[in-house]
């Protein structure tokens, strides 16, 4: 084939990668659950075994919210971690149509679980006509190879069903991108014994993109499109970095929101910028970074971004893939670490942000936590909290604590910080008095001879512009 008739085919292909294959007129898949614990390893995860000041902190607030629940872990119980697959598989548009919990002291390297149980979930699982098995852990290439060959049906572990997820709910055209990448990464280590659920025919959870017929068989056509995707991406990072450069330019702070899936970041977000970004119960609704201004009470505007949600265990491919993305949050002045104040495990799923953050090497920056969602909360339960210098309790859907967040932020932040100044400015300058009215906030006026006399916190950047009338 002529090489400019390859390039267009590529291109096709591209096009296709990353479409929806859920159809509301479709029958949903069936999806098995399969969640896993070994006893050896415990529950705490590498590179994770000890809290963080914050996660400290947020573990000591879900103590004092649910004193009934003993937290002993930064990581997840066995049935904790099920019901976030569960969560996770709902977000795919699979229906649940069975689970299945085993214990292990120790994996298994041929099959994770053993092949005794791996027969029992064959059983299990084709009783109650399962299109597909999912795996509560990640799954090597051979024992992915193994396990299906048991159970005679497609076997998805963690990681591909986030990716999944993340390719259903990319909208633009840098979160496709990223999405591919990451998925890209992750298939190429599994060609072998992949066969038609690696084309674009193919349909279902881990099926959308980014495969190309004869991906099994053709690596290099594999590594070209990486290169070329990466070679994308890092001009996204050139325009974001462009975009930025000019943001900083200007004495406006960048506030960053970070938390885990399903936290309420994006709610928070509508409710400080007057937005309307897509608010999801469903994990991952928010994928594509979105940049919004606010005005804090001192009239010093900032910019809000709102980033995507953490998870436990994310793949390492997604972080790097969405780097470009992330970057927002390492050149961020603040960042806001936004919990789930309603939920019982929300120090293991703080501890897994301080763990994102520092791949990131974004956990020395200044940082506020607010916990969301205390609307969900009893009302003695509400009674009992306190905001400290640190914490701010709120309820976005709710409107709850967002004038005591705001001027936390606005105390929290050096940039262009106001002065208290008086000013005596001639009545004519309409223009600047305008301005001082729009980016001041004024506490005393009075009008004399065609001047007018003003008691004012204004910005210092408002004030080079005004140094004329500031009365020493």
């Amino acid at each position: 084939m002529p090489k400019h008739d390859s390039r267009l085919s590529e291109r096709a292909s591209s096009r296709r990668e990353l479409k929806a294959v859920f159809n509301p007129s479709e029958r949903r898949e069936r999806a098995f659950l399969v969640g896993v614990e070994f006893r050896t390893r415990g529950r705490a995860t590498p590179g994770n075994s000890a809290l963080t000041a914050g996660a400290q902190a947020a573990r000591d607030h879900a103590t004092s919210i649910a004193p009934s629940r003993r937290i002993d872990s930064p990581d997840f119980s066995s049935e904790e971690s099920l019901d976030e697959l569960r969560s996770l598989a709902s977000s795919a548009g699979a229906e649940i149509a069975g689970e299945f919990m085993q214990h292990r002291d120790r994996p298994d390297p041929a099959t994770l679980i053993g092949k005794g149980k791996l027969e029992e979930i064959a059983g299990a699982s084709a009783s109650v006509s399962a299109d597909v098995i999912l795996f509560d852990h990640d799954l090597s290439p051979s024992q992915q190879r193994n396990i299906e060959r048991v159970v005679d049906t497609r076997v998805i572990d963690r990681t591909q069903l986030i990716l999944d997820i993340f390719a259903k709910h990319a909208r633009t055209r840098e979160g496709q991108l990223q999405v591919e990448l990451a998925q890209l990464e992750y298939m190429l280590p599994r060609l072998a014994g992949r066969g038609i659920e690696m084309s674009q025919l193919g349909g279902g959870i881990g099926t959308r993109g980014p495969g190309e017929t004869q991906l099994e068989t053709d690596r290099r056509k594999i590594y070209r499109r990486i290169r070329h995707v990466k070679q994308q991406i890092e001009n996204v990072r050139r325009i974001r970095a462009q975009q930025r450069q000019r943001r900083e330019s200007i004495p406006v702070a960048t506030v960053a929101l970070v938390g885990y899936t399903n936290a309420g970041k994006s709610t928070l977000f509508n409710a400080l910028t007057n937005a309307s970004v897509l608010a999801s119960s469903r994990m991952f609704a928010t994928l594509d970074p979105t940049l919004r201004s606010a005005e804090l009470p001192s009239k010093r505007k900032i910019v809000l971004s709102d980033t995507v949600g953490f998870i436990r265990h994310l793949p390492h491919t997604l972080v790097s893939a969405f780097r470009a993305t992330l970057e927002e949050v390492q050149r961020a002045t603040l960042i806001l670490q936004v919990s789930d104040a309603s939920s019982p495990i929300s120090a293991e799923q703080d501890a897994q942000v301080e763990t994102v953050l520092k791949e990131l090497e974004a956990n020395e920056k200044p940082r506020l936590r607010v916990m969301n969602k205390i609307d969900l909360l009893s009302p003695k339960q509400r009674e009992s909290l306190r905001d400290d210098s640190q914490t701010i309790h709120v309820s976005a859907a709710k409107g709850i604590g967002l004038t005591t967040l705001l001027d936390r932020i606005d105390a929290v932040l050096e940039e262009d910080r106001p002065t208290r100044v008086r000013l005596r400015i001639p009545q004519k300058e309409g223009k600047t008095l305008a301005m001082l009215e729009a980016r001041a906030r004024i506490y005393s006026r009075k009008y004399t001879g065609g001047l007018v006399e003003l008691e004012a916190d204004a910005p210092e950047s408002l004030l080079r512009r005004m140094r004329e009338w500031v009365v020493e």
